[in-house]
């Protein structure tokens, strides 16, 4: 019989951010498969005090909702800046190329959307002054 949910700290969830070399301007925690999840994806980030993140992304067929849980900041969808607030929540298209910016208490996004393995393209530098 197959186990009807799966509880998990987020806080437990493997930081990936340094296997990325973002360590220093974030944290990120994709808990798939720690909640044993099949199809939803759902990443923690946690983007430090003004920082910004390196690189901006893509998928061909996943939507993705993120929504802010603490701080505030920035964000990036293609070509238009705008600013978010905690409890803001930001539905992208697939086709959007999106990044984060922390503002001066950081930004903490938890997003969600239906996972699609290899569904995910990074432009390096993307997001630049």
């Amino acid at each position: 019989m197959a186990v009807a949910y799966t509880l998990t700290a987020l806080a437990d969830v493997k930081d990936s951010a340094p296997e990325f070399g973002v360590g220093d301007i974030q944290e990120l925690r994709f808990a798939k498969d720690d909640l044993d999840a099949g199809h939803t994806g759902l990443t923690l980030h946690h983007i430090k005090p003004g920082m910004r993140q390196t690189f901006g992304h893509k998928h061909e067929d996943a939507e993705e909702v993120y929504v802010v849980i603490g701080g505030s900041g920035r964000t990036k969808l293609d070509n238009e800046i705008i600013d978010i607030a905690r409890l803001d929540a930001i539905r992208v298209a697939p086709e959007v190329t999106r990044a984060f910016e922390a503002g001066p208490d950081g930004l903490e996004l938890l997003v969600s959307g239906a996972r699609h393995d290899g569904d995910g393209e990074i432009t390096p530098n993307w997001w630049v002054d």
